[in-house]
């Protein structure tokens, strides 16, 4: 029977300390594995990851080339209907109801449905992505899903809408007319023309 007096630790889980520094017998060799100077032999001296001793390192070698989509990747809040099955009939579940569930955590660019479980009764759904295995089983349990509309239009083309319709209202300023050309008369263009010839 195990006791407090002759409880032993698992044989290999301690290990003797490795004594550096204690000459060629000690098994760890003169330089204790350090090999003979340089910047690794030294304490507190390391090299940082990818350094290649200033060589061209091979992250630099490689070519970079082609589009990568991951800057412009959305990541959506997932909940399955296993998760939502626990409501009770005709809940409206949007994304603040279920982060006060504390079934939601962290930022997300939305609330993405999957169709993971079954629904036993009808409840109202609201999320920015629906899977059609999901929406098939919602609606299949007499409940409804909802989209959530994103603005279809960015803040510098709702602004352009708005100044042209201001530009629109503002009625334009009447245009100055041209004084209307003196007419001469036709004794003095046919007195000019004769002194002319």
């Amino acid at each position: 029977m195990i006791r407090l007096h002759n409880m032993r630790t698992r044989p290999g889980s301690k290990h003797r300390v490795k004594r550096l520094g204690c000459g060629e017998s000690s098994g760890h060799g003169k330089t204790s594995g350090k090999g003979h100077k340089g910047q690794k032999a030294r304490s507190g001296g390391s090299i940082r990851l990818g350094f290649e001793g200033g060589q061209m390192p091979l992250i630099r070698r490689l070519p970079k080339r082609g589009f990568n989509n991951a800057a412009f990747h959305k990541n959506y809040a997932i909940v399955n209907l296993s998760d939502l099955a626990s409501f009770k009939e005709g809940t409206v579940i949007n994304e603040q109801l279920l982060r006060e569930k504390k079934m939601l955590r962290g930022n997300g660019d939305g609330l993405k449905i999957l169709g993971d479980g079954e629904l036993k009764h009808a409840v109202t759904i609201e999320a920015d992505k629906v899977s059609a295995s999901a929406r098939e089983k919602i609606e299949k349990a007499g409940g409804t899903v909802t989209l959530r509309q994103k603005p279809a239009q960015g803040p510098r083309e709702a602004e352009q809408p708005a100044a042209a319709a201001e530009t629109a209202e503002t009625p334009e300023a009447p245009k100055a007319k041209k004084p209307a050309a003196k007419k001469k008369s036709p004794a003095k263009t046919a007195a000019k023309k004769k002194a002319k010839s």
